[in-house]
């Protein structure tokens, strides 16, 4: 069987240590635990790299997009490899979810997360799955979608590079274990200890 672990964000330097591009960086981890690089796919706005968990092959993508209107790029990506929606995981910043936090999840709404809605329509279902990490809503008068375009500060790297790793860790285990393990192993409402 064939995946395709879609890392939402955006493309450029400028958006790189954003929390919106903690899906790219979830797969960048992938990739460069395997020993594999990105390549640009013919056809297709996107850049992939693939490897192999188990006798499952995983297309690792990140649009070349911008994150609100990704999901064509994925869609066109999953046709052309034979993915059905159900073989596909989104991994994604979530804002309704604590700093630190991961849950996993098949299907549901897109809770207002324009990358997440560009992929549903995409796709024509809601029913693929999720892997969302949290970063938590900003405080004060800060618009949310000002805050998800911010770095992280200095003192919350280590933090994220632990969620980016347990994000890898999660989507590695929804192809190999499925949904109720990984939910088992990974779901957890606050950072990791």
């Amino acid at each position: 069987m064939t995946w395709l672990v879609a890392g939402l964000g955006n493309p450029g330097p400028r958006y790189s240590q954003t929390r919106h591009n903690l899906g790219y960086r979830v797969v960048h981890e992938l990739a460069e635990r395997a020993g594999e690089r990105f390549r640009k796919a013919r056809f297709v706005p996107a850049d992939v790299a693939e490897l192999t968990e188990g006798a499952e092959r995983i297309l690792l993508a990140k649009a070349r997009d911008f994150m609100n209107v990704t999901g064509p790029a994925f869609a066109s990506l999953a046709r052309k490899h034979r993915v059905e929606p159900g073989e596909v995981i989104a991994v994604h910043d979530e804002i309704d979810l604590a700093f630190g936090a991961l849950r996993v999840k098949f299907g549901g709404s897109t809770a207002g997360h324009n990358g997440l809605r560009s992929l549903e329509r995409a796709l024509h279902t809601p029913d693929f799955y999720r892997v969302r990490l949290g970063v938590g809503r900003p405080t004060g008068r800060k618009e949310p979608g000002d805050w998800v375009l911010e770095n992280f500060a200095k003192r919350e790297e280590p933090d994220v590079e632990i969620l980016v790793a347990d994000g890898a860790d999660a989507t590695l285990s929804l192809v190999r274990d499925g949904l109720q393990a990984t939910q088992d192993r990974f779901n957890r409402s606050a950072p990791k200890e």
